[in-house]
């Protein structure tokens, strides 16, 4: 290529000004992808976030005109966004209106007006991501997995092998819990680290000694394992039974019942005693009712 190769060649472009009423993430990535298709031009983008008012609109504008840039813009606010065009249209600003078109095509489409609310996508994804980092959490902290992490639970639910505890979990995480769970097993000294919590975080799991050893039952067979009267057998689940209520009452755990009980109906009894006990904390992390 004569005078060089392509990076000899690039030229300066028009800084590119991404105007937003929220983050304008999404506004720079759409500019960012469209500047790839000029490998020629190295031009600045510039993401100016949380426009709210007028004022804003003149200052910003004023610098974009003194450097000769252009605008992109993603404003919800339907009377800022008019602002900006009609500002860029009277000082000779090229702008293009990333949010406006769309926002116009689909009220037309489905006959309601927009909300008009900032950062709604962001606040709504942000959801989304807190569900999946919850749902990561109780995977990894299922059935005493990683006992040193059990600080950073919301909620640690303690039972009995089969009492339910990790079915629970995963649908606690669902709804944006961040909860890990604990076995029991009688004979077996708590773990170090469930003890050095904030035992106001448990919740201890009952279930009626029969529907526990029909439980351990099915799994028995499901495994093809052979019989072990002191896991399955009526008179040694009851015993085990009454050990554990009586280990949840001499270290003070709240205790629910979960036996013949749907799961939306426990995980709403876990999330009550939590939210009592932590109401500003649990209001301030936004977790929501846990039925549907």
């Amino acid at each position: 290529m004569p005078g060089g190769d392509l990076t000899t060649m690039i030229r300066q472009g028009a800084p590119v000004y991404v105007l937003s009423c929220g983050q304008g993430i999404n506004g720079e990535q759409m500019i960012r992808s469209v500047l790839v298709q000029f490998p020629a031009v190295r031009s600045r983008v510039v993401r100016v976030p949380h426009m709210h008012g007028p004022q804003q609109i003149h200052e910003i504008l004023e610098k974009v005109r003194e450097e000769e840039g252009v605008v992109a813009y993603t404003i919800v606010d339907p009377e800022l966004r008019m602002l900006v065009q009609s500002e860029c249209e009277k000082t000779g600003i090229l702008c293009v209106d990333f949010m406006g078109p769309a926002l116009d095509m689909l009220e037309a489409a489905f006959h309601e007006k927009p909300l008009g609310e900032p950062g709604r996508y962001r606040k709504f994804n942000q959801i989304n991501m807190d569900r999946v980092a919850a749902i990561e959490f109780a995977v990894a902290h299922d059935d005493g997995l990683n006992p040193q992490d059990l600080g950073k639970a919301e909620i640690v639910l303690v039972g009995l092998s089969r009492s339910g505890k990790t079915p629970l979990s995963m649908y606690l995480s669902v709804h944006g819990w961040k909860v890990a769970n604990v076995p029991i097993v009688i004979g077996i000294p708590l773990p170090s680290e469930l003890m050095a919590i904030n035992r106001k975080r448990i919740v201890a799991l009952y279930i009626d000694p029969e529907q526990l050893a029909a439980h351990r039952q099915i799994r028995r067979k499901r495994l093809g394992l052979t019989d072990d009267m002191a896991y399955t057998g009526k008179k040694e689940v009851f015993r085990e039974v009454e050990s554990v209520r009586e280990l949840y009452r001499r270290h003070g755990f709240a205790t629910i019942n979960v036996s013949n009980k749907p799961i939306e109906s426990s995980a709403e009894e876990v999330v009550s005693i939590i939210e009592k006990r932590f109401p500003e904390g649990a209001h301030k992390q936004g977790k929501r009712k846990v039925a549907p």
